[in-house]
């Protein structure tokens, strides 16, 4: 795979080769650690304060995502193995627009308005990437892509299928009665919407690879595997055993398909999973998201011990006041590090050379 250099980064390639490295949890030479700072002077001025009519103008605003997407860019020191990327976005329920569903728009997420009344129609559901959601992300895509030559990768876009989409279909309160009453219709739409996902990534994946783009998301992981992130946050819904018999199956698919994979595990509720998806043979990392208002990295080392005993990887977001808690903890291999509460090079610097003594 050719990838797009990134011409302000020279050590790109060292960085992306730590990345890759990390999905099995092997160490070239160091662990890999990421950190964001903004310049001290800024080297792109932000577009101008804007207002829009609605929300929805503001997400399809995709001059105004491009000119902000240079500045953020330039005007950000990308440090250890940190490197640029954008990724177009529309939100979490983009996927259930293939199928029909309208989106909706608040300031910081969107939507989808469930339109399936009856379970056993979901076979017949119209799939198409046609529609108009779908033809954004790919203007979006296309205007990043142009824009970022030699500057930043363009990751996909936020797809969550499998549950996920289900709920977005019928409302997350009708899927919890049709695990009861319809269980074989909910497994058989479930095994329709993994089929069209995977069609669907395979394409999507080679459109940006023929780009030369480094394979990344939302998550921020660049690297030359063809890797995405399963998740059910309709999960923290149902008991284990129906997690075990719905959804299991189809992440495993999810799992099997990719050449790397994490597994975006959100929220307390969501825990009682975990025992189940850490015995996914092909599932290489664990994404914990605790949540506001429970507490912070440091408060959930056992969950993190818990992911690298089972072998696993794990995308670890701290403070870098929760450093040595976690060096100290934790196991290097594996570890995709993300460090904020920095804000001067120097101090970056510095704890880069402590990551890279971390054994």
């Amino acid at each position: 795979m050719t990838l797009m250099p990134i011409e302000h980064i020279p050590d790109w390639e060292q960085r992306i080769a730590r990345l890759d490295a990390c999905w099995n949890r092997e160490i070239i030479d160091r662990p890999v650690v990421c950190i964001n700072l903004p310049k001290a002077n800024s080297q792109h001025p932000y577009p101008a304060k804007k207002e829009w009519p609605t929300w929805r103008d503001r997400w399809l605003d995709i001059d105004y995502i491009v000119e902000y997407t240079l500045a953020r860019v330039a005007n950000t020191a990308y440090l250890g193995d940190a490197l640029p990327q954008a990724w177009p976005n529309l939100g979490p329920d983009i996927f259930a627009t293939l199928y029909g569903c309208d989106l909706e728009f608040s300031e910081r997420t969107s939507w989808s308005t469930p339109i399936l009344d009856d379970l056993a129609a979901a076979e017949r559901l119209p799939y198409s990437t046609d529609g108009f959601f779908w033809q954004k992300i790919q203007e979006m895509t296309d205007a990043l892509l142009a824009a970022g030559k030699g500057r930043f990768y363009v990751g996909l876009t936020d797809l969550h299928v499998g549950g996920d989409c289900l709920a977005a279909l019928r409302g997350p309160e009708n899927l919890a009665i049709d695990l009861i009453e319809r269980p074989e219709d909910v497994k058989r739409a479930l095994d329709r919407i993994t089929a069209d996902y995977l069609e669907l990534f395979a394409r999507y994946h080679a459109k940006l690879a023929r780009a030369g783009q480094a394979c990344t998301t939302w998550l921020g992981w660049p690297s030359t595997r063809k890797w995405y992130v399963p998740s059910n946050d309709f999960s923290c819904m149902v008991s284990p055993a129906m997690f075990n018999e719905f959804f299991l199956p189809g992440i495993t698919t999810e799992c099997e398909r990719m050449e790397a994979s994490i597994y975006h595990l959100d929220g307390p509720n969501a825990l009682q999973h975990l025992d189940a998806l850490l015995q996914i043979p092909t599932l290489n990392a664990i994404q914990w998201v605790w949540g506001a208002g429970h507490g912070r990295a440091g408060d959930w080392i056992p969950i993190f011990q818990r992911c690298q005993a089972a072998g696993k990887g794990i995308w670890l977001p701290i403070h870098v006041d929760e450093l040595e808690l976690c060096l100290e903890n934790l196991r290097p291999a594996g570890v995709n590090l993300h460090i904020n509460g920095i804000k001067e090079i120097e101090h970056a610097e510095a704890v880069i050379k402590r990551v890279a003594a971390w054994r």
